[in-house]
């Protein structure tokens, strides 16, 4: 009989009172059907004020083992850290509040870990069912990852094509000792780390060490933000974490990062001497969007949900990477003081 495997599943929580239980649910699910996990959970509840904490308690009595860390808000980043710090767990599963697990996800990790294959990030899945908010973010990563989600397959890839796949600490498995490295070694462009992007940084670091994995056998289902205001919240959020990750030079992004400033400085400098320049610029934007959905072969509603959605998020997304040059600016002068 082989010995169980020493899973610790760590999960971020801030006001997550809809989402937490459905989470655990899964994931007992996909551990039970996988039978070869000792695991527990450990979950840092960082800052909610929605009871958050109590609904995973209930979600886990009698069923598994809970670490219950509660904490200050301190981003998502550190909630991660002190989670995978506090794991008793030779293996990690980080995952969202916001993510169910497929029944088989875990049952296939065995398998290929079996095979060597040690770190595996998530086919994440967007719950969309008519919600052109979902609908959007579903269409944003396929994509950008148009490579793999055309034609979604069991791969491995490491430093050199490494944007050319999906990957995410939305739900994400590896060897503690791997990650806890990686987490000791990133170093954000922020000194507040609410706003440090710990996906591309510090999955690029570990790809160094280990070949990555995805698979639509190793898959889950994610549950967007699904009104305007949280849309455009999250959006701008985005823009700044999106600096923070691909201001770098070694992101395909980075060109994209660097030249939206002056690009934008040009359209805004040309809105003030003729106003109509900003909503042209927006249909345009519109136009484009749809056009590009078009040529994916999209549903009409994927298209029109594409279309009316790019502006908003664009103008959101851009405002964001503006506030975070300006966190950049603020935190270096203040250490030159």
């Amino acid at each position: 009989m082989k010995s169980l495997r020493r899973l610790s599943i760590v999960i971020p929580v801030y006001n997550a009172r809809d989402h937490i239980a459905q989470t655990i649910d899964a994931a007992v699910n996909a551990i039970e059907r996988a039978s070869t996990f000792d695991a527990d959970v450990v979950l840092v509840d960082d800052g909610s004020s929605d009871g958050s904490a109590a609904l995973a308690e209930t979600a886990c009595a009698g069923r598994l083992p809970l670490h219950l860390i509660v904490q200050p808000n301190r981003g998502r980043f550190e909630a991660r850290r002190v989670g995978v710090e506090a794991a008793a767990g030779d293996w990690i599963l980080l995952l969202d509040s916001r993510l169910t697990l497929a029944p088989d996800a875990l049952h296939f990790i065995a398998e290929r870990v079996e095979l060597g294959e040690q770190v595996w990030t998530c086919h994440v899945q967007m719950e969309v069912d008519r919600d052109p908010y979902g609908t959007f973010w579903k269409l944003l990563a396929e994509l950008a990852w148009n490579e793999y989600f055309d034609n979604p397959r069991t791969v491995s890839f490491g430093p050199a094509d490494f944007d050319r796949f999906p990957k995410g600490t939305t739900c994400f498995f590896a060897p503690r000792r791997l990650l806890s490295d990686a987490i000791a070694a990133f170093r954000s462009r922020y000194s507040d780390l609410r706003y440090a992007n710990d996906d591309g940084p510090l999955i690029r670091s570990i790809a160094e060490r280990e070949r990555l994995n995805v698979s639509p056998r190793f898959t889950g289902v994610y549950v967007p933000r699904s009104r305007l205001n949280t849309f455009v919240r999250h959006s701008f959020h985005r823009g700044i974490v999106f600096l923070d990750g691909h201001g770098r030079s070694e992101s395909r992004f980075f060109r994209v990062a660097v030249g939206f400033y002056p690009a934008s400085l040009l359209l805004a400098v040309a809105g003030l001497r003729r106003p109509t320049v900003i909503p042209l610029a927006a249909v345009s934007a519109a136009v484009a969007a749809g056009a590009l959905g078009l040529k994916r072969r999209r549903a009409p509603f994927e298209v029109a949900s594409l279309a009316l959605l790019a502006p908003v998020y664009g103008l959101a997304h851009g405002a964001g990477m503006w506030r975070g040059l300006a966190l950049l600016l603020r935190d270096r002068v203040a250490s030159k003081r």
